[in-house]
């Protein structure tokens, strides 16, 4: 098994709708080769607050990204930067959210679209900043630029499912379609990254209220699928709430690389060997 991981957060997707609809998913937990965890996810249940604690983590209070406003650099270490120091390749297509917290803020659209400087935080990028770019094109852009830079760590953030639950509401026929074509451009990478042998997460930030909103405490808005296909992790579904804050270490474990001083301390249930984030 390499040391190498793949993490896809699919941006708005509830606990409960991805239990129901992401099919092939659940075949993999089903024959034991995917384990399965609820998150509880910190708050407030926003994006850009949120994509800084899964990539550093640290709650709001102590990072300082308390909003969706808050445009501006991270002061915290975070997986990019860990993976830089300690000699390892890292690359992301995501939300320009993500580049404005890691690498340049504000965005610069025509400059920053596509980067590959090995100097920086994120060092291979592809970035969108339309809601509306597909899902299939965020994660075709990432398959491609896995085949030409072999990250060890790749941060994949399609915004589909939260677009639709933002326009629809959580129980809406559009929000669970989309949710139903994730799964299925899913299923057809999963197969290839399993083969060759990544450590494989799939979560989301936050929820999705009924109404269309989320930033609340709501379980809706907070509870969210941890899926890990990895040989180091039971392959169940698990009955223990995990805390958010427990994904960076996580990550950091896999790669084989120390946490920042900053993460917490957290045994992940249903562990094989030494998996103690």
């Amino acid at each position: 098994m390499s040391n190498k991981v793949i993490a896809i957060v699919v941006d708005g997707m509830r606990y409960d709708k991805a239990y129901e609809a992401l099919g092939y998913i659940q075949h993999l937990v089903e024959t034991n080769r995917a384990a399965l965890f609820k998150v509880r996810s910190e708050l407030p249940s926003l994006s850009r607050p949120l994509y800084e604690v899964l990539l550093t983590g640290t709650p709001a209070s102590m990072n300082g990204i308390t909003s969706n406003q808050a445009v501006q650099l991270s002061a915290e270490k975070s997986l990019f930067h860990l993976t830089k120091e300690n000699g390892l390749r890292n690359g992301a297509v995501a939300y320009y959210w993500v580049s404005e917290l890691y690498n340049r803020a504000p965005f610069v659209f025509v400059e920053d679209r596509e980067q590959e400087d090995s100097t920086k935080p994120i060092q291979y990028g592809k970035f969108y900043w339309d809601d509306d770019y597909p899902d299939s094109h965020v994660l075709m852009d990432a398959e491609a630029l896995r085949r030409k830079h072999d990250p060890h760590f790749l941060y994949i953030h399609p915004l589909g499912v939260d677009v639709k639950g933002e326009a629809f509401g959580s129980e809406s026929k559009e929000y669970r379609e989309q949710i139903l074509k994730m799964g299925s451009l899913l299923a057809q990478l999963l197969p290839i990254w399993m083969k060759e042998g990544y450590h494989i997460l799939i979560t989301s930030d936050h929820g999705m209220s009924e109404y269309g909103n989320h930033g609340g405490i709501t379980d809706g808005e907070r509870d969210v699928p941890l899926f890990i296909i990895s040989p180091k992790v039971e392959n169940v579904v698990h009955s223990e709430v995990v805390p958010q804050l427990a994904f960076a270490p996580l990550v950091c474990e896999l790669l084989e690389i120390e946490k920042s001083d900053k993460m917490i301390n957290y045994s992940l249930p249903g562990c094989k060997g030494k998996v103690t984030v």
